[in-house]
């Protein structure tokens, strides 16, 4: 039994034309990881799922990422195989079309796991990673309108007034693109982000982080979205892929995952996506929107919603 899933991000999506075309952009992308899955692996088709989520402007990866409080782009991106443990990721990076495959060559072509910034681009450079501005008009224009009403609530010092921010502009928080697949030898789970709007010079979330936003073992893999900050200090990924050595099932253990943020940070917080090594996917989320797509054997097309 093999199995791809992949989402576009968790928070909530204002706009209601968006709904379908995000639906859309999910099924692309699982639909492009399937035909890799059929024909190869779960790591190709895990990083073309992501490659097209990046290159698709309506998501916060790649092409269309949000800005930083400084008006830059900084994407992290990370990619572990299941079986072998394997595992490489890129925080900081900028000037690169696709960070989920600058991660993949850090797996495969170094003997680290995460290179950060001015280093990641360097290494991206020297394995042929062309110069790239994955900046969009629109995501300069949201730039420039929230920095302008953060500045307007006074201090841009500490986040707390960055939640007030949220609170009135949720869809702030949509964020980050993954997959998770199991070509029936193995589970990969990867994921790439933007980050978070207006976030601050040099922050990193739980995408790049091994066992908070990416994790695959020989049991499962996982792929978090939302607050990066939740993530990490749950250990989420991983934490998910403990509920299914522990017995349960993809979906059973994206719930257990879910409830454990919304336990401790509250609604509003994460979203996650699982494979298990029998073929089971698993979705969860606490937010409004997470827009999921999932091929399986035996499905003729994909299934999706938000």
């Amino acid at each position: 039994m093999v199995a791809i899933i992949v989402h576009g991000g968790a928070g909530t999506i204002r706009k209601e034309e968006r709904i379908s075309q995000v639906i859309d952009g999910v099924k692309e992308a699982v639909l492009a990881g399937w035909h890799e899955l059929r024909g190869g692996s779960a790591l190709d088709a895990v990083e073309e799922a992501v490659k097209v989520l990046e290159d698709n402007p309506l998501f916060n990866a790649g092409t269309g990422s949000v800005l930083t409080l400084g008006g830059k782009v900084e994407m992290d991106a990370a990619i572990m195989r299941g079986k072998t443990l394997e595992a490489g990721a890129v925080a900081g990076i900028w000037g690169v079309k696709n960070p989920i495959s600058v991660a993949r060559k850090v797996m495969e072509k170094t003997d680290h796991v995460l290179l950060i910034g001015e280093g990641a681009v360097k290494f991206a450079r020297l394995l042929g990673f062309s110069g790239y501005d994955p900046r969009t008009e629109e995501r300069l224009n949201q730039w420039e309108e929230l920095r302008r009403r953060l500045l307007e609530k006074g201090e841009t010092r500490h986040w707390r007034k960055l939640n007030e921010l949220i609170k009135e502009y949720p869809e702030v928080l949509r964020s980050t693109v993954g997959a998770v697949a199991f070509d029936g030898e193995e589970v990969v789970a990867g994921t790439s982000t933007g980050g978070v709007f207006l976030k601050m010079f040099g922050r990193v979330g739980d995408t790049p982080i091994i066992g908070g936003g990416t994790y695959a073992n020989e049991v499962a893999g996982a792929s978090c979205t939302g607050l990066g900050e939740v993530a990490i200090k749950l250990a989420l990924a991983k934490s998910a892929t403990d509920f299914v050595r522990l017995g349960m099932d993809a979906q059973a253990a994206s719930e257990a995952a879910i409830n454990l943020a919304t336990k401790y940070f509250g609604k509003d917080t994460m979203g996650i996506i699982m494979v298990d090594s029998k073929g089971n996917v698993g979705f969860a989320k606490n937010t409004r929107h997470m827009s999921y797509a999932f091929m399986r054997d035996g499905m003729e097309k994909p299934e999706a919603g938000v």
